[in-house]
């Protein structure tokens, strides 16, 4: 059994409350996954080369080393700041540059995410723990989607841990199970699809991935993505421009959404939802099985159309 949640703002002077009105969301999802908790912040937009997440199990990792070494073999360093156990990189170069430079050079070093806006943090520990660990509440940003973890059928790690991000921009959490990830990870490999973990999650997040590399709209991989992926699933998406969510054809893993003038939310339970502004003339619905919905800035780098 998890959790998940997901906050959207229609409107862009919202976006300085987005981590003061999400962390309660995740909170409220402890009893749905006590062991570990995360969660990925759309904001902080950088255009001008890649922004990732880093993360060290080494507490005092030295962080300002990695960013001398980075300013040295990308000629500058935009901007870094650590928060926690992770560090964010704001650099001037693609995402295979900078991603191979940390293969043969930073290999102790973990990337949890890549991209222009993306930031994913996550932690084993209560919901609670994890997001005062980064600062939740402080963060701002247009749209942000969570996860509470309940372990089941692994052991309480961080690569268990949600959302997962194998593309620019895109990351996945899920409630549920897949009963063909095997088979599927296996031909996401050959067409040069990485996994960091053995979780079905991440070959849900492989899979959309690849979708959106052979130019499939987020719609579009969405509705392969039905076709193609066997199991139980409640999924909730982001993109840099994005969020969607959809569940599987029998609908067994809960999920409620919310949709007002300002905002769209999403969660596993309502109880996520019910502090939320203006919850009480909001539009809300538990989403049809097999049904994808899609909520997209109109944008130059949209992927995809509103559903």
């Amino acid at each position: 059994m998890c959790g998940i949640v997901g906050l959207y703002f229609k409107k862009p002077e919202l976006e300085q409350q987005l981590g003061a009105l999400f962390e309660p969301m995740l909170v409220a999802m402890t009893e749905r996954g006590c062991d570990s908790a995360g969660f990925a912040v759309y904001g902080d937009e950088y255009d001008s080369g890649i922004k990732l997440t880093l993360r060290s199990e080494v507490t005092d990792y030295h962080w300002n080393a990695l960013a001398e070494q980075l300013g040295t073999a990308f000629g500058a360093v935009e901007n870094w700041f650590q928060n926690a156990s992770v560090a964010v990189f704001k650099l001037p170069t693609d995402e295979a540059q900078a991603l191979k430079w940390l293969s043969e050079h930073a290999p102790e070093v973990d990337v949890l995410s890549a991209g222009h806006s993306i930031e994913i943090l996550k932690g084993v520990g209560l919901p609670a723990e994890v997001a005062g660990r980064f600062g939740l509440q402080q963060m701002k940003g247009s749209h942000a989607i969570g996860h509470t973890r309940l372990a089941t059928e692994s052991a309480v790690t961080l690569q268990g841990s949600h959302p997962f991000s194998t593309g620019m921009d895109l990351c996945l959490v899920h409630n549920g199970s897949l009963s063909n990830h095997n088979r599927l990870r296996e031909k996401l490999k050959r067409t040069g699809i990485s996994f960091k973990t053995e979780n079905d999650s991440e070959v849900a997040a492989g899979y959309l991935a690849w979708r959106l590399e052979q130019g499939d709209s987020l719609q579009t991989a969405l509705e392969n993505a039905l076709r193609d992926l066997d199991g139980f699933f409640t999924f909730a998406i982001g993109t840099r421009d994005g969020f969607a969510v959809v569940r599987d054809p029998i609908a067994c893993k809960p999920a409620v959404i919310a949709e007002t003038d300002d905002y769209v939310a999403m969660a596993s339970e309502y109880r996520a939802l019910a502090g939320l502004p203006g919850i009480k003339d909001a539009k809300v619905w538990e989403p049809e099985p097999a049904r994808i919905y899609v909520w997209e800035r109109a944008t130059s780098h949209s992927t995809g159309a509103t559903a």
